[in-house]
């Protein structure tokens, strides 16, 4: 996941309270750090992303949006 379709993904599952959850969420995932923290020290998009789905118990359609429509061949 790259930072861009991180924020694609947040802004598609919070819309409006994206920049809230990912300044306010505390995760203990992440040693206790908010998401824009974690991603500001360094942490891969994806581990943010994933700690944020297992903390707010996010379904699989929720999960996966920056993949929607794109196919491996």
């Amino acid at each position: 996941m790259k930072h861009s379709e991180f924020a694609g993904a947040v802004e598609a599952t919070f819309g409006s309270y994206g920049a809230s959850v990912r300044a306010d969420l505390v995760l203990s995932a992440l040693g206790g750090r908010t998401p824009d923290e974690a991603l500001a020290d360094g942490a891969a998009p994806q581990r943010v992303w994933d700690a944020m789905c297992d903390a707010l118990d996010l379904g699989e359609a929720q999960r996966f949006p920056h993949r929607r429509g794109h196919r491996r061949a």
